[in-house]
């Protein structure tokens, strides 16, 4: 498998993000790391290795990146608005610097997937949602998908906390521009009924039936009671459903 390090300074975040790209051809994926994580990360916990298989055949290329959650939901002294509002500045890097340079280097540009576990799982279905020109696929594994989870529940109106919670602003979103996108995009989401995951199994069903009263043909998918909030289950299901996903766009050719 090839692999290639990159990194450079982000004027929008004022300071230095890498990233790291896995194989050479097929699909672009937008891999985001769990809360506060890293690019590596995916790599270390053997995500990578899960699917290497469809690497080394071409079908994708993973896109590993930084996070900026340690100045933004998961900073323990920032207001709720500081924090969205740094998050916003995360939004301009990934959609101007680092969507561009995707499509640059990739065979199949206009064609990215979001994915991630976890606090990755929020990002990847968020930035699809907000920027289906951008990206047009996902594959969220245990996701929280209320930016108020992160601060402590704040009932405040302040718009970019609004404007990142895909269960609240989702539902009220009636342009058919976004919906035409959705409806033509692969997506899939997952949670594990088993320890630690009931949050997540909350915001899914959220989101599951909002995605049947849009007539948008997602798939909302609940494992079993054994299915914890853990890496050991996030290996299965990663090659599980991008077998799914790949398949899906090829009955669509």
């Amino acid at each position: 498998m090839q692999t290639e390090y990159f990194s450079w300074w982000s004027d929008r975040l004022q300071k230095e993000m890498a990233l790291k790209v896995y194989g050479t051809s097929g699909n672009p994926m937008l891999v985001f790391p769990t809360s506060s994580g890293r690019f590596y990360d995916f790599e270390d916990r053997g995500m990578v290795d899960s699917v290497s298989g469809f690497i080394d055949a071409g079908k994708v290329v993973l896109y590993a990146i930084d996070s900026l959650d340690q100045e933004s939901w998961d900073h323990p002294d920032k207001s709720p608005a500081e924090k969205a509002g740094r998050h916003e500045d995360y939004d301009r890097y990934v959609v101007c610097e680092v969507v561009p340079f995707i499509n640059q280097r990739s065979p199949e540009s206009g064609t990215i997937i979001t994915t991630g576990a976890s606090m990755g799982a929020f990002h990847a279905v968020n930035f699809l949602l907000r920027h289906p020109d951008c990206f047009n696929g996902t594959i969220a594994l245990s996701g929280i998908y209320n930016a108020r989870y992160f601060l402590n529940n704040y009932p405040g109106d302040d718009l970019n906390v609004y404007y990142n919670s895909p269960v609240e602003y989702l539902p009220n979103l009636a342009d058919e521009w976004y919906i035409e996108k959705y409806r033509r995009s692969d997506i899939f989401i997952c949670v594990g009924q088993g320890p630690w995951e009931d949050p997540m199994i909350h915001d899914s069903l959220r989101l599951r039936e909002t995605f049947q009263h849009k007539q948008i043909p997602a798939v909302v998918d609940l494992w079993g009671k054994d299915v914890n909030h853990d890496w050991y289950w996030w290996l299965k299901q990663f090659p599980y459903f991008l077998n799914l996903l790949l398949e899906r766009r090829n009955s669509k050719s």
